[in-house]
């Protein structure tokens, strides 16, 4: 085997072990940094397959966004670790099964499907176009969608603070 189809496989197993542990913690930040773990891998697959933009989105947006922004609502909610414990959960079974009806689903394409084999080719660099184009094509709606995200963060952070005071 080649180095790249190698660390593909190590990728992939790290990713899968790591979202089995994000499933089953007990401990709902055990279950955040498995899942931070698993994007981050999901990220290196990307850079795998030379798909640089993907994964400095895939780190910038998911693990660096949308999972500190999971770990700050886990953190600012007022509920006690007695409440999260004991609060009534679905049996791991219904999970277990309409997760091995999707896989099985997954399978049958995979082993369906016949994939045609071709050569790697080293690709350009897509990370350069884009920038310049996000940067001077469409800056407005780029920095548009960057303040309708503050805004929307702030008004969040203040419901969260009115809740407390009253």
């Amino acid at each position: 085997m080649e180095g790249g189809l190698i660390a593909f496989w190590i990728l992939a197993a790290l990713i899968v072990a790591s979202a089995g542990v994000a499933v089953f913690a007990r401990s709902i930040v055990n279950a955040a940094y498995a899942l931070f773990f698993s994007l981050f891998m999901t990220a290196g697959i990307y850079a795998l397959l030379h798909a640089d933009f993907l994964a400095v989105t895939q780190v910038v947006i998911y693990v660096g966004g949308i999972l500190v922004l999971l770990l700050f609502g886990i953190l600012l909610t007022n509920r006690s670790l007695e409440e999260l414990i004991t609060s009534s959960r679905r049996p791991y079974w219904v999970g277990s099964a309409i997760a091995g009806g999707i896989m099985a689903v997954l399978f049958g394409i995979l082993v369906s499907t016949s994939w045609p084999e071709q050569s790697a080719q080293q690709l350009p660099a897509t990370t350069a176009p884009l920038g310049v184009l996000l940067l001077q094509k469409y800056v407005v709606a780029f920095e548009f969608s960057s303040l309708t995200l503050l805004g929307a963060l702030i008004g969040a952070s203040y419901l969260v603070r009115r809740k407390e005071r009253d």
